[in-house]
């Protein structure tokens, strides 16, 4: 049964609409275009009016060929790249309008995860993620007590004094994650985090995503590997050669 202060409302009022909350992230009308120098300034443009929204706790894929615009979209996101036109939204803020103190709070907020993993060679699993949270401002205190923390959600414990060179693709790829959850984000993006793993370890990456995103974590997924993002059954946005060609709640690859 309806509240007694709904059914007024209606009766007073009308049909009531729900109003769906501000996306966490929103992708406004974004347009990037490079002049690409070796080909005599010749314009490319790698997004073209892309808009669509991200909310908080969700987990979505972003497909589509090489080329068709996925990294170019984390990378306005982390603010490597600004947009020639449109805007990115951060809590309905435009990030490229911040000032230093809320840019801080961004990139505490969005932890990125790559391809090539990008850890540091010379130092452990363990200094790999200390050195990220010594960036950050963090006590040694809370190193020691973190730490250990982030290796056991990623099942890396055994590892934590092995350099990047000794560690198996997958467990250099859990690192990574750890690396970027260190610091407890919302949202994680995964740039292809599977590229260079073989089936076995692209499944085990692939539940790790799961458990994160089912702790509460916003997970951006960009992927071509058709196979995970069917087994996903999450939603799929669709890009192709710089625009949105499909967005489904239960998506599927699709090209």
């Amino acid at each position: 049964m309806l509240p007694k202060s709904f059914q007024a409302c209606q009766r007073k009022f009308g049909p009531v609409r729900y109003i769906k909350k501000a996306s966490m992230i929103r992708f406004n009308n974004i347009t990037k275009v490079y002049q690409v120098k070796a080909a005599g300034h010749k314009r490319v443009v790698a997004l073209d009016g892309i808009s669509f929204g991200v909310e908080k706790g969700e987990f979505v894929s972003v497909v589509g060929r090489s080329g068709a615009g996925k990294t170019t979209l984390f990378k306005l996101l982390l603010m490597e790249e600004k947009p020639t036109g449109g805007s990115v939204l951060y809590k309905n803020e435009n990030i490229y309008k911040f000032k230093p103190k809320n840019i801080n709070n961004l990139r505490r907020n969005v932890g990125a995860v790559f391809q090539d993993y990008k850890l540091l060679p010379n130092m452990t699993v363990t200094e790999n993620i200390a050195y990220v949270m010594k960036v950050i401002g963090s006590s040694d205190a809370e190193i020691r007590r973190d730490i250990p923390k982030i290796l056991e959600i990623v099942e890396l414990e055994d590892r934590a004094q092995n350099f990047p060179a000794e560690l198996s693709g997958g467990e250099a790829q859990r690192a990574a994650i750890a690396r970027a959850l260190i610091h407890r984000p919302e949202v994680v993006l995964a740039d292809e985090p599977t590229g260079n793993l073989d089936p076995y370890h692209t499944l085990d990456i692939l539940k790790l995503f799961l458990k994160i995103n089912e702790m509460g974590t916003t997970v951006i997924l960009a992927s071509h590997n058709r196979e995970i993002i069917n087994k996903l059954k999450k939603r799929v946005v669709t890009l192709d050669q710089g625009k949105i060609v499909r967005d489904e709640a239960k998506g599927r690859f699709s090209l």
